[in-house]
């Protein structure tokens, strides 16, 4: 049983999706591809790939890449990647199968961290950063220690500012459905299976060596990872600039997708 889908039923027009060979060989990555301009990485949170409005906005001026990561969707190869680096030598394998010397990278939640450690990694590659409400993974304090003692009915508060939006369905389900709760408990599942096979939170240690312009979009209202964290982390990178988007929590490119990818384009411009 799948999670969040991760990927739109039917493409939007002038997206197609490819396999790209990767891990060797070993694994093929699914990537939608959409747009003819510069191209941006953008890699997902934990949650699965949802190809929102943000993304096709973004496709309108920039040829768009992103992947899965390994193991969420129909992959199931997390076992062959147990830390935070080995996602990063498979996102730099992955850019130099699509032949990508020199990318801007858009990453989400959990992808925020994996790109800040790729810019961190290859700082000659990542020509630019855009950091979407990242999890605090550079700390051991964050709010992140406790997602495992979230339960499902409580999701929508943490990642929407209106806990009664649209969106609340896909988290918090109806407690005399069953059904839905035991697909909300595979999508914590899903959650976590990303989160806590990372053992490695030195990111602080290793931030300096970002050398890309780097720009953090915070939700106003993310109570998931709040809006302070973001001075704290724009402290630890050389350049940078914080947008907070009103009225959004930690889904701000589901919430107010416009407001997102006016910020995203302005930056990547």
């Amino acid at each position: 049983m799948t999670t969040v889908p991760s990927a739109a039923p039917t493409l939007p027009e002038g997206v197609t999706e490819r396999l790209v060979p990767a891990l060797a060989g070993r694994l093929e990555a699914r990537v939608l591809v959409a747009g003819q301009g510069d191209p941006v990485l953008f890699l997902h949170g934990a949650g699965g790939l949802i190809w929102d409005p943000f993304l096709a906005t973004l496709a309108q001026r920039h040829t768009v890449y992103a992947p899965e990561h390994p193991g969420a969707g129909e992959s199931d190869v997390l076992s062959e990647l147990p830390g935070i680096w080995e996602l990063v030598l498979y996102y730099d394998e992955l850019l130099d199968s699509l032949g990508l010397d020199r990318v801007a990278v858009v990453g989400h939640s959990f992808g925020g961290m994996v790109a800040t450690e790729l810019a961190a990694n290859s700082p000659r590659r990542v020509s630019r950063l855009t950091l979407i409400a990242p999890i605090g993974l550079w700390r051991d304090d964050t709010p992140i220690a406790d997602l495992a003692a979230i339960p499902p009915e409580a999701l929508p508060g943490l990642l929407l500012a209106d806990p009664e939006s649209p969106l609340a369905a896909l988290l918090a389900p109806p407690a005399d459905d069953p059904q839905a709760l035991f697909e909300a408990a595979v999508r914590m599942a899903s959650i976590l299976h990303f989160i806590w096979p990372i053992p490695d939170k030195g990111l602080r240690r290793r931030i300096h060596r970002v050398a890309a312009p780097t720009q953090l979009v915070w939700g106003e209202r993310d109570a998931l990872v709040p809006p302070v964290y973001a001075e704290e982390f724009a402290g630890l990178l050389r350049r940078s600039q914080t947008v907070l988007i009103p009225d959004a929590g930690h889904l701000p490119q589901l919430e107010q997708p416009q407001s997102v990818a006016e910020a995203v384009l302005d930056f990547l411009s």
